[in-house]
């Protein structure tokens, strides 16, 4: 990826004259872009790597593996959420690892942190460097170096049952790599978040990553079967059968550790046929409280599409003004899209059972066609976003889950929360959510801010985010469903958890970390 923005070169494209016209009535912003500097000319904090150290992780990986070169510290420095980017782009020295190590497989990752362990050098996993939520913050904590440890190398598919319907995939797979060679064997994962073009398998289980198919397909979570994990105390090899009563599944309990409590190296998946067709259909629904009464029903009968979202009344009306319209239909309210993938009989019986049940919780079919739009560019929204930061406007995203029960309050006081900030800073806001992912007893919510920047647009969101995470907290939402913690959750994880949460993490972290060099502040308070 661009070292200062999401995705390749060739993503980023102007602003469509409709979303110049829109930011110059709404925020007074005239939609030109400000000129990004070239990499070479940011400045970075010297490496604080002694040469002692250097040599020692030489001797693990080769020399050609250990780099504390200019291009690979900068494009390690950190994750791709927008105060990440704002960082980056600022005037100044910037922060970044000390170096950069590139192991072969899990021994040499083991001997890495055995050998960080032993010489005091933090340690930061780096995937496909997605994060937004401050996860990959080169943080040295108590200590005075700290390397990024990039698991590109590791990017094999080791083994296949396809009676058991499980693949076996190295970390630093990244998702379309992983759909290539799997689907040369008639499989694939289904697993679509909006990073995938880049996110990698390990990062997918180390933050328990939803995908845009969970409907049908569930969590990353709930298709790991096995993990491999590197710690500085040893070896973890966690998953023996797709269930046990042997005790506490402590695959869960490094599902989602966030590279805390160890390096996740190897990854056995559940898998599927490449699905035969796929069937989409769009949906019209008066009001946001309708459409999600709607969604709540198919879920709840067990009759769920593969893909199966609500955008609110905010955000189907940015959408409209994008597009003129929607796949050539006049669309109101709020828009849902569905889709099925599975044999042509089933998804012919999933997609009539499901129709029937959104068109009597008050739906109006619009057709495939602004399902099929959303798919096509369903990646392509953090371009969005970081034309939007090149031209002053401020966007960016947060997100939570609750219950059914609660949905309509949690909205209402994260809307409320983010709006207030805002405009008491000056910057009045457009909030937008939509539903993304559903379950039986609830649902997430995930929340779209644009906003002009101010002076500091650092400090702007930072107060922003403050007042959505403490509304969050109070409406009884989750801090997260799927971003992960990272640093910018971590303020509220005890209230997540609770004090003896925190302290039952210490304790593992204490037995797998002793002395602490696994991503300091990070997912612990």
């Amino acid at each position: 990826m661009v070292w200062d923005a999401w995705g390749s070169p060739s993503g980023h494209k102007p602003l469509p004259e409709q979303i110049r016209g829109l930011l110059a009535q709404v925020f007074g912003v005239s939609g030109d872009p400000v000129t990004r500097r070239d990499e070479g000319d940011v400045p970075l904090r010297d490496s604080a790597l002694s040469p002692e150290q250097h040599a020692g992780l030489v001797a693990v990986v080769g020399t050609e593996n250990v780099s504390a070169g200019h291009r690979d510290r900068l494009r390690h420095a950190g994750g791709k959420s927008t105060p990440d980017l704002l960082r980056r782009r600022a005037d100044g020295v910037q922060d970044a690892p000390d170096a950069v190590v590139f192991p072969a497989d899990h021994a040499e990752v083991l001997a890495v942190l055995d050998y960080c362990a032993g010489s005091g050098v933090a340690v930061v996993p780096f995937g496909g460097g997605t994060s937004v939520v401050g996860g990959l913050d080169p943080a040295r904590g108590a200590f005075d170096a700290v390397i990024a440890l990039d698991l590109r190398r590791l990017d094999a598919v080791t083994e296949v049952d396809p009676i058991s319907g499980t693949a076996t995939l190295g970390a630093g797979l990244t998702g379309p790599q992983a759909e290539e060679l799997l689907g040369k064997q008639g499989l694939s994962l289904g697993h679509f978040p909006q990073s995938f073009e880049y996110a990698t398998i390990g990062g997918f289980a180390a933050t328990r990553s939803s995908g845009q198919a969970s409907a049908g397909y569930g969590r990353f979570d709930d298709m790991i079967q096995r993990l491999r994990i590197a710690t500085p105390s040893g070896t973890l090899d966690l998953g023996r059968a797709p269930a046990s009563a042997a005790g506490p599944d402590l695959r869960e309990l490094f599902s989602g550790s966030e590279g805390t409590l160890g390096i996740i190296t190897e990854v056995t998946l559940r898998v599927h046929p490449v699905p035969e067709t796929t069937a989409y259909q769009a949906w019209s629904f008066p009001d946001f409280a309708t459409g999600a009464a709607a969604l709540r029903t198919v879920i709840q009968a067990g009759a769920a599409p593969t893909v199966m979202r609500l955008s609110d009344e905010a955000e189907t009306g940015l959408n409209l003004a994008r597009a003129g319209d929607i796949g050539g239909a006049t669309v109101g309210g709020c828009l849902a899209v569905t889709t099925y993938e599975g044999t042509r009989a089933h998804v012919a019986a999933r997609s009539a059972e499901a129709d029937a049940l959104l068109a009597a919780a008050g739906g109006t079919a619009l057709g495939e066609t602004p399902a099929r739009e959303w798919e096509h560019g369903r990646f392509s929204a953090p371009y969005l976003r970081d034309s939007l930061l090149d031209v002053g406007i401020l966007c960016e995203t947060l997100e939570t889950a609750t219950s059914w029960s609660n949905l309509a309050n949690l909205k209402a006081k994260v809307t409320a929360a983010l709006t207030d900030s805002l405009t008491a800073q000056g910057t009045p806001a457009l909030v937008m959510c939509h539903i993304s992912h559903t379950y039986a007893t609830g649902a997430s919510l995930y929340f779209t801010v644009v906003a002009k920047q101010a002076d500091d647009a650092l400090a702007q969101w930072a107060q922003a985010k403050r007042a959505a995470g403490d509304a969050i907290v109070a409406a009884g939402g989750t801090i997260t469903h799927h971003h992960a913690v990272g640093a910018d959750h971590r303020p509220w994880m005890t209230e997540e958890i609770g004090d003896l949460g925190v302290r039952v993490l210490r304790a593992v972290k204490q037995a797998v970390d002793p002395t602490g060099i696994l991503n300091p502040g990070k997912l612990i308070p």
